[in-house]
């Protein structure tokens, strides 16, 4: 899988990184709850006067997600004859 990061500036000006970001395709069952939940987390995070520079987005998804939908999400292909 494919992942993204993301950089931008919060309300108060400093520099956040919000990675980990799946990249799904458009026809994928996970794409429009993916992208909803990314704006979830930015307008928290662009609010929020933390001291925290860089966030895990699929952390955000642990705590979030129920966990079949989580495990479904990022879920690793077997691989046969341990190629």
């Amino acid at each position: 899988m494919l992942f993204k990061s993301l950089e931008f500036k919060n309300a108060v000006g400093q520099k956040v990184k919000i990675t980990e970001i799946p990249v799904l395709k458009k026809n994928s069952p996970y794409y429009f709850m993916i992208q909803v939940r990314l704006q979830t987390f930015i307008s928290t995070i662009y609010g929020d006067k933390k001291r925290n520079k860089s966030y895990s987005f699929r952390e955000y998804l642990k705590r979030v997600l129920k966990w079949p939908d989580y495990q479904q999400l990022f879920k690793t292909p077997e691989l046969k004859n341990n190629a």
